[in-house]
């Protein structure tokens, strides 16, 4: 093939070959143009996702040293203390005792609470000050009433089990 291409190329006239030798040169730097410019437009597009895969990554990297802090602390200890009491106690420091209607324990990591019509913005205080008690709300369903602001809530509130 390599001495058929020779033979080709000898064949030819030196006008012949000046002529091909500039055409195969066009050819080159128009298919050398033809790819810098598709390379430019690719990294023009590509660089706005890059800086998003980034900042993904950068948040993921984050969140993996807080699991594995989450993961180093040790577990919470459930306080001894009777959670009715401590529900109990969180609604007379709240002071939303005067909307309670009834609390019951139905074993000792779980309590039902009914309030008739407390507000809203109050309630959702003393939920997250049990919170911190390691007290959760596991079911829960609020009805508006009447009155702007005021609710009637049942609750299931829950600790975690000892380990």
């Amino acid at each position: 093939m390599k001495a058929r291409v020779i033979q080709l190329w000898e064949s030819r006239s030196p006008r012949d070959r000046v002529i091909i030798a500039v055409l195969a040169a066009l050819v080159g730097m128009l298919l050398y143009v033809a790819l810098v410019l598709s390379a430019e437009r690719a990294t023009t597009s590509l660089k706005p996702r890059v800086v998003a895969l980034r900042g993904q990554a950068a948040r993921l990297e984050q969140q993996a040293v807080a699991i594995e802090s989450l993961r180093a602390a040790p577990a919470i200890s459930v306080s001894p203390t009777d959670l009715r009491a401590l529900v109990q106690a969180q609604t007379d420091s709240a002071g939303l005792a005067h909307a309670l209607v009834s609390i019951n324990a139905p074993d000792v990591d779980q309590v039902v609470v009914v309030f008739g019509a407390v507000p809203f913005a109050d309630w959702l205080r003393w939920v997250a000050a049990l919170q911190v008690q390691h007290v959760r709300l596991d079911t829960c369903r609020i009805e508006a009433l009447s009155t702007p602001g005021l609710v009637s809530v049942t609750a299931t509130l829950v600790r975690p089990k000892p380990r």
